[in-house]
């Protein structure tokens, strides 16, 4: 049965259920019709609809399912491959206003929340106890909940892991309107199939999260964070298995391109530590105490020297470290803001393939005429590509892009890499899933998303 579209009486419903939270025609904030990546389109939904309580999500769930209305789950919006956009109409169900902390359990080193929680507000209620959630995706602005359901990954993945292995319990509703508990607060489980594990990275196709448990771990007491310039692009990028072998246990291993930092540079008024090399790594050290690290860092200095650094710049007071950080943290942003729009390539790729993946989408963005910006989480070989649409024409311009987008995801599979590291499918992405995995995998993921979501209603037209 086809999809409907919203009339008066469903308005009429939504409203007296969710009183002064539903936005019909005009009403909707065309924020609520993209995500961060524009190029993907803007949709402008039936109905927004802000619920406060997880009984408001399973009470709107159950309406449509019977109704057959669509409806896409959103957090902050703050995606990169249309995940959270109305592509078929209905509703979008916002979960921005539930943004309590629940719990912080010191014993147990458990925190539990609603979904609406920001990554960027959640330290906050972590403070005095001495614990820390490790997880730290780029965007700040992004939701926890949202972080859950594209299992994001970030900085410190290299040496805590992503999302997904921080995440011990969360109720999520169905699209019959059920909700459903899985795990908790034990830290180990191996009882039956992994429904939890399931839900995680599912962009909202199966259910709607609208409460999280999450794992934390005692914080480190210090860091430091050491930049090495590289005035070769090889021999940096080919430095990043050294580094991860060395012993030192880096927290971050992070690559950057001189283009990259000039971006940044301008878009924050600031000057970066050093911009005068053609590329960069920047490796963090987390330990007990400043002496503890000197070992490690004496190490990964003879280390980054003898690989061709042409030096290292500590960086160990805040200063120091927020001049390195918050430049890293904004070359999305910057490179968005030097070129009239963009697309880009979230892929993944073994370790050792990492410095032939860079070379490579350098050479696809050469052969094409288009400017191509790189940068990423190198110590787990998840790159960022931007494609920049600069003084290209619109027919020029589709075609650089598909041209370059086709040839790195062929790079990226002919490297035993996948299509995704931490951003996700959306509705962008999905012709390049369904090269890179396969029939046979897409029917099986089809067979779990008609259990989970008979009627089709939840969030259709993404991932598969």
């Amino acid at each position: 049965m086809a999809l409907q579209r919203l009339n008066a009486e469903d308005l009429a419903f939504f409203e007296q259920r969710m009183p002064g939270r539903v936005f019909s025609g005009a009403a909707i904030s065309t924020d609520h019709m993209h995500d961060e990546m524009t190029e993907y389109g803007s949709f402008a939904p039936d109905a927004v609809l802000l619920a406060e309580s997880a009984e408001e999500i399973c009470a709107v769930l159950r309406y449509c399912n019977e109704r057959r209305i669509a409806v896409t789950p959103r957090g902050a919006g703050t995606g990169l491959c249309g995940g959270c956009v109305a592509v078929q109409g209905g509703v979008v169900l916002g979960t921005e206003r539930m943004k309590r902390v629940l719990e912080v359990d010191v014993r147990n080193m458990t925190a539990t929340l609603e979904p609406g929680v920001l990554l960027m507000e959640f330290p906050k209620s972590l403070e005095g106890t001495g614990l820390f959630y490790p997880p730290d995706p780029g965007e700040k602005t992004a939701t926890m909940g949202g972080n859950v359901m594209t299992n994001a990954g970030g900085m410190r993945a290299v040496r805590y892991g992503v999302t997904r292995d921080y995440v011990l319990g969360m109720d999520v509703a169905l699209a019959d309107g059920t909700l459903l508990s899985l795990g908790g607060k034990n830290v180990k489980n191996s009882s039956g199939y992994s429904l939890l594990d399931l839900m995680i990275g599912s962009e909202g196709t199966l259910g709607v999260l609208t409460r999280l448990t999450v794992k934390l771990i005692p914080e480190p007491k210090a860091n430091v964070s050491l930049l090495l310039p590289f005035d070769d692009l090889d021999a940096c990028i080919s430095a990043v298995p050294e580094i991860l072998a060395c012993g030192c246990e880096p927290t971050a291993v992070e690559f950057m391109e001189r283009e990259v930092i000039a971006c940044a540079e301008r878009y924050l008024g600031k000057r970066f530590p050093d911009a005068s090399a053609d590329a960069y790594l920047l490796v963090r050290l987390d330990g007990s105490s400043l002496q503890a690290l000197e070992p490690s860092m004496a190490a990964l200095t003879d280390l980054a020297l003898r690989l061709g650094a042409r030096d290292v710049l500590l960086a160990d007071t805040d200063e120091r470290k927020e001049s390195i950080w918050n430049a890293r943290g904004a070359f999305l942003e910057a490179i968005k803001g030097s070129c009239a729009t963009m697309d880009e390539c979230d892929v993944v790729v073994p370790r050792d393939r990492i410095a032939d993946f860079v070379r490579r989408s350098a050479e696809i963005g050469r052969a094409e005429s288009v400017r191509v910006c790189s940068f990423g989480h190198a110590g787990d070989g998840n790159l960022h590509i931007y494609v920049c649409r600069d003084a290209m024409d619109d027919a020029a311009w589709k075609r650089a892009v598909r041209a370059v987008m086709d040839a790195l995801y062929d790079a990226a599979h002919a490297m035993g890499g996948a299509v995704s590291g931490e951003h996700g499918i959306g509705h962008a992405k999905r012709g390049y899933l369904r090269q890179s995995l396969g029939d046979r995998q897409l029917d099986l993921m089809r067979g779990i998303k008609r259990v989970f979501d008979p009627n089709g209603i939840l969030n259709p037209g993404k991932v598969i």
